[in-house]
């Protein structure tokens, strides 16, 4: 099972809190300085720079394209930290963290990915004609094609970072220091959530956004768990990222892109927010069930961790 497979690798708790650390300092202190500099750059003002980085250099006035690639830079640092504390602190490898079959699965990926990316699609045309109006067209070639370049070049390791480290990383040593799957499943979800919770979004439309990103934390936990690896969640959220970065925009949410549309329409939140998580979630959880055959829901979302018969646990 995939969270069993860290008892096999050195476990300590410990050894998760200096992870962490090692994680966020990649993540938020050097991943973080091209920005400082690129923002520094732009403003040429120490004084302005630190107004600019009190709001999370969203007030910055710079091309979007090197915003975004700039941002994207720290969660690759954190990515390269948190492969750096798995193999020299926890002695484990990367395809361990990733899945419990014989290697990554990159059909299920791909899968997931295209799912995601189709039904996306779907919604935004359906949105498209029901409420032309609301939309404004965005697109300039150039900037666009350098935004297609940085979104599927780069943004698959913006978020395969929050996926390792909540569903992989965090998901694991949760779930062998409580020797049980709910509670590494609830806390990741929340804590995935929460840190969304700095988004622009959720100042401008409430913490009813909350909601939403803790539902989809839950899913992507939920799709970990019943498939014994990471595969499904990794292709979701790319998918869901990429296609958020280059098909609409708007000038309140957290990236501002050079997508193909802007939406102009005044931001609310309400029952559009909610639906997704209780009825697009879980026909993505039933479509996937068929398609995998899962079973044992009970045993593999709620059961206990012990370790397993034919594997020396390390200490």
């Amino acid at each position: 099972m995939y969270i069993a497979q860290a008892l096999k690798i050195k476990h300590d708790w410990w050894r998760y809190l200096v992870g962490l650390v090692i994680i966020f300092i990649f993540w938020q202190f050097i991943g973080i300085i091209p920005l400082f500099i690129g923002a520094f750059i732009n403003t040429g003002d120490l004084q302005t720079l630190v107004v600019a980085a009190e709001s999370n250099f969203t007030s910055l006035d710079m091309n979007s394209n090197l915003f975004l690639t700039l941002v994207i830079i720290s969660f690759i640092s954190g990515l390269f930290g948190l492969f750096i504390a798995v193999k020299f602190l926890h002695k484990q490898k990367i395809k361990e963290l990733t899945t419990t079959r014989k290697k990554i699965d990159w059909k299920r990926i791909w899968f997931t990915f295209f799912l995601v990316s189709s039904i996306n699609v779907v919604f935004f045309l359906i949105s498209y004609y029901t409420e032309p109006e609301i939309y404004k067209l965005n697109f300039e070639m150039i900037p666009f094609l350098i935004l297609a370049l940085i979104s599927l070049l780069l943004l698959p390791l913006q978020t395969s970072f929050e996926e390792y480290l909540f569903r992989g990383y965090l998901m694991q040593g949760i779930g062998v220091l409580a020797k049980n799957k709910w509670l590494p499943l609830i806390i990741t979800s929340v804590t995935f959530g929460l840190l969304h919770g700095l988004n622009p979004e959720v100042e401008k439309l409430g913490y009813i956004m909350m909601v939403f990103y803790i539902g989809t934390g839950l899913l992507l936990g939920i799709m970990t768990l019943m498939d014994d690896g990471m595969e499904l969640a990794l292709g979701f959220h790319a998918a869901n990222n990429i296609i958020a970065a280059m098909l609409v925009t708007t000038d309140w949410s957290a990236f501002q892109t050079n997508a193909i549309f802007l939406d102009i329409s005044e931001p609310s939140a309400g029952i559009d927010i909610v639906l997704p998580v209780i009825i697009l979630y879980p026909i993505y959880l039933f479509i996937l069930a068929k398609k995998y055959k899962w079973t044992g829901w009970k045993d593999k979302l709620f059961g206990s961790i012990t370790p397993s018969t034919t594997s020396k646990e390390l200490t």
